[in-house]
């Protein structure tokens, strides 16, 4: 089984889940937001799975320091998938998308394994 990872390399949530994949010997492919930013195509296709608000990392410092008129605009799906587009670091991660299409968004060791 591969799984594909999206996400940033220097992520500390990402570090825990490629150490996880690597000791439980499971392949993946990674892609980096950082090199290759998300399109509409491929956010739009998470969110119909998940929803498009369990994209968006509030937590972090890419939503803290959003203007109003960003955090405003996040309001409205269409224009809140475009500023996740070019704002990457405020996407949620890690998604794991499975090779049956089904995504887990975050370190969660019980739901990957779930999957496996």
């Amino acid at each position: 089984m591969e799984l594909r990872i999206y996400g940033i390399k220097n992520c500390n949530t990402m570090k825990k889940t490629f150490d996880f994949l690597e000791e439980k010997g499971v392949d993946y492919q990674f892609t980096d937001y950082k090199k290759e930013a998300p399109d509409a195509e491929l956010l739009v296709k998470f969110a119909e799975k998940v929803g498009y608000e369990k994209l968006i990392n509030k937590k972090g410092m890419t939503f803290r320091k959003l203007t109003d008129e960003e955090k405003s605009s996040l309001e409205n799906e269409k224009e809140g998938l475009a500023l996740l587009s070019k704002k990457s670091s405020m996407i949620k991660r890690p998604i794991i998308e499975f090779p049956d299409g089904d995504l887990v968004l975050g370190f969660d060791p019980e739901a990957i394994e779930a999957k496996m």
